[in-house]
């Protein structure tokens, strides 16, 4: 159990997991860059100079088939003349709450939007004559629809080549209707579940969800809305674009949680580092990481939020409706994310190695996993930094003598310098996943020899703050080290450093 989620059993009702937010792109392997779309224009004897032509007849008759779905489930196609200028979400609400939830299409937009493009060029220098990629803008439909397994979804059409799809589910919509197809009673608000009869079996069906069925409801929505798809030798091919995976931990009652959560966060904008935000993404912070990263809190009308971004990818803490604690991992990009899979080498050998995960749709397993688990590390360092009593008995509890084989071995004062450091050095976050070694100690705490790193670490096991790997020479932090730790940050940022940044007297 989380150490977060054991500390305060008493006073949670539940603890969820599942996808959230997740956008889906198709592209066709046919024509998806300049040259597949030169390879299959020349396929079907069609000159590059007629590109357009070819492409301008497939856009008047996605046109039609647009114009003739819309008649038939008796819906507008409702043009968006100026970007911004309203929600989607929001206008497709009032629908719904006219229309009723039953499956079925919503609506229809429009709008011009920008999209990958190709033009004709002819090389005088070469003689040679190809496509070139660019950007141009084209008419976009916009289909929302509720699916009877998946809820409200909405698929994006471009009416140009390469025909690059969009599709949008929310993993919470699919999970209710798994729960009312297993007859587990629930309480759904928004996109969290408040209450849920039999939470057990809620986990397990929320970690069922499979990308063999996602992949077989992907085509049939493609099929419905651009079924000219079926003219291109191979389907689409479907990756992840945009994944969100939240854990929901569901307070008893907000007189409970809100103090809580208020410790919570006025700890972690001083306490998280950029090292921490690596390590709670499963990353290993180096001097050559050079994209963005940091924290930032903002207050919204559902509640507050504070989020740690590492380039393409953040973890977040929401306070939703004042009684659930969303610790939610997002990505923009899950290669960001690695794992140890078979690699296939440039001479044709396949090594198992540590690799970016694929994009695919078929990662959605390991992707879960490792967001989940983001999601869990996140709650332990919490769990370590909401309980300050314990952290201080836990210091002076370090700070006494430790005796091993009849030797005594003197405590840790965090209000010296040499032992702050040393502890705060432990605090890195890569040390967390990978775990650090003696060399390690002495190439972040200046002037320490050989024999001193190697009684330092003796001390460090002697007062239980550290363990030992067995069979190798690394270590790990306890569970009183990491209490420890976070009490002897929270003391350098919250106390000692503003207590030296004053004026003197």
């Amino acid at each position: 159990m989380n150490p977060f989620i054991e500390r305060h059993k008493d006073s949670i009702t539940g603890v969820l997991s599942c996808f959230d937010r997740v956008i889906i792109t198709g592209t066709l392997p046919d024509i998806c860059y300049a040259g597949a779309m030169a390879g299959f224009l020349s396929y079907h004897k069609i000159k590059i100079f007629d590109y357009s032509k070819w492409a301008n007849g497939i856009r008047d008759e996605i046109r039609q088939h647009t114009e003739s779905v819309a008649q038939q489930n008796e819906v507008e196609i409702e043009f968006i003349r100026r970007h911004k200028a309203f929600r989607k979400e929001e206008r497709i609400k009032s629908i719904i709450a006219e229309r009723g939830d039953h499956p079925g299409l919503v609506h229809i937009f429009s709008a011009m939007e920008s999209c990958t493009a190709f033009r004709p060029w002819h090389d005088k220098t070469t003689h040679h004559t190809f496509l070139k990629t660019t950007q141009g803008k084209c008419l976009h439909y916009y289909f929302y629809f509720i699916d009877e397994a998946f809820g409200l979804c909405y698929l994006r059409l471009p009416t140009w080549a390469p025909f690059r799809l969009q599709i949008y589910f929310n993993g919470h919509a699919w999970l209710a209707r798994k729960l009312d197809r297993a007859g587990i009673t629930f309480d759904l608000l928004d996109n969290a579940f408040l209450s849920v009869s039999d939470p057990d079996r809620a986990q397990q069906l929320a970690d069922s969800q499979d990308a063999k069925q996602l992949h077989r409801r992907l085509n049939r929505w493609a099929q419905t809305y651009f079924p000219f798809a079926s003219r291109f030798r191979n389907p689409y091919y479907w990756s992840f674009m945009q994944v969100e995976y939240a854990t929901d931990v569901v307070f008893r009652r907000q007189s409970e949680f809100q103090p809580l959560y208020e410790n919570i966060v006025r700890s972690v904008v001083h306490d998280v580092k950029a090292d921490q935000v690596a390590t709670f993404l499963g990353r290993k912070l180096t001097g050559q990481y050079r994209d963005e990263l940091g924290n930032d809190f903002s207050t919204r009308i559902q509640g507050t939020r504070i989020r740690h971004r590492m380039g393409s990818t953040s973890i977040k803490l929401y306070d939703k409706f004042g009684l659930i604690a969303r610790v939610e991992c997002t990505t923009n990009d899950v290669s960001f994310f690695k794992h140890r899979r078979e690699v296939e080498q440039r001479n044709g050998k396949t090594v198992l190695k540590n690799a970016p995960l694929r994009k695919t749709i078929h990662s959605l397993k390991v992707l879960r996993q490792l967001m989940l688990a983001a999601n869990q590390r996140y709650l332990a360092f919490i769990a370590d930094i909401d309980n300050p009593t314990s952290g201080l008995k836990d210091c002076d509890k370090i700070s006494s003598p430790a005796k091993d084989n009849n030797r005594s071995y003197r405590g840790f004062n965090l209000f010296l310098q040499q032992d702050l450091q040393t502890i705060l050095t432990l605090f890195r976050g890569e040390w967390t996943i990978s775990g650090f070694r003696a060399r390690d100690l002495r190439q972040h705490i200046r002037g320490l020899s050989p024999s001193q790193s190697s009684y330092l670490l003796k001390r460090l096991r002697t007062h239980g703050l550290i363990k030992k790997v067995g069979h190798c020479y690394k270590y790990y932090l306890t569970k009183l080290g990491r209490r420890v730790l976070a009490t002897a940050l929270k003391l350098k940022q919250q106390l000692i450093i503003p207590s030296l940044c004053q004026n003197p007297v």
